[in-house]
């Protein structure tokens, strides 16, 4: 019941002052090398399994590869003619865009998706600059932002938390409003969306860059339902996230061209 009874007031007193975020970023610290050594088994199957392949299959992989490289490739350079117009137009209108943004691959380490807590543990940290308030990506979209860091490892929030929220627009017609988690793995919610408002089933929904946290335009999700209730102004529109949220291994740390900024904000603060 002691025990019980300090747990409680250490809980209450962090959860208030944060007096305990350098014990936890020290607890952190020193659980990494237990999170790789369970990590390890995973890798040694993978290695395995590649050992075992033949070269039948590797060389009928690659074949594969080369065949969609060429076609990524073919589309990418549509799309660098695309975005040179659309740099071109922004240019004649007086406004200015910067797609050069720099990235880190980093490595899923744990997963936590309890009912109330939607986070996962990668395998970068401080020493790579990592900061708190980072977006995260993956290949299909927004994976959510950096809750916690550690000198090796941080922890991400994912966009389906129910304390995470995103300022989105609707690409189809700039339609903005905000995406919440509901603490399911495969919706989100829009909210205040009025009930006559011009929106569809499978819209695109695409981070706005309100806000300066999230860059504009990349995927997070698209409109799987609207259901208007009796009564309310408002609709409730659900939508599926882009991202593999369930499935990624690997996901992509941002800095756009605003996180310098943000990140010597968030050292001062330290």
């Amino acid at each position: 019941m002691i025990l019980i009874l300090v747990s409680v007031i250490v809980m209450t007193v962090d959860h208030k002052q944060g007096h305990l975020k350098f014990v936890r970023s020290t607890l952190s610290t020193l659980v990494y090398p237990i999170q790789v050594a369970v990590n390890l088994p995973v890798e040694a199957g993978r290695w395995m399994l590649r050992s075992f392949a033949t070269r039948r299959q590797i060389l009928a992989e690659n074949e594969r590869l080369r065949g969609e490289q060429n076609l990524i490739n073919s589309k990418l350079q549509r799309y660098e003619i695309l975005e040179a117009e659309n740099m071109r137009l922004r240019e004649l209108l007086g406004s200015t865009i910067d797609f050069k943004e720099k990235v880190l691959i980093a490595e899923l380490l744990a997963v936590e998706m309890e009912p109330d807590r939607h986070l996962v543990e990668i395998n970068k940290g401080t020493r790579e600059g990592v900061y708190e308030g980072q977006v995260v990506v993956d290949a299909k979209g927004v994976i959510g932002q950096i809750f916690h860091v550690s000198p090796f490892s941080s922890t991400v929030l994912l966009i389906t938390d129910p304390s995470h929220a995103v300022p989105v627009q609707i690409n189809r017609n700039g339609l903005r409003a905000i995406a919440v988690g509901t603490g399911q793995n495969n919706a989100l919610l829009l909210e205040h969306l009025p009930t006559n408002a011009d929106i569809e089933i499978g819209d695109l929904i695409v981070s706005s860059g309100l806000g300066k946290r999230f860059p504009r335009g990349y995927p997070v999700g698209q409109i799987a339902a609207i259901t208007h209730e009796p009564g309310s102004a408002f609709a409730k529109v659900s939508v599926s996230p882009s991202a593999e949220l369930q499935q990624s291994r690997e996901v992509l740390l941002l800095w756009p061209h605003s996180g310098d900024e943000l990140h010597s904000k968030t050292q001062e603060a330290m």
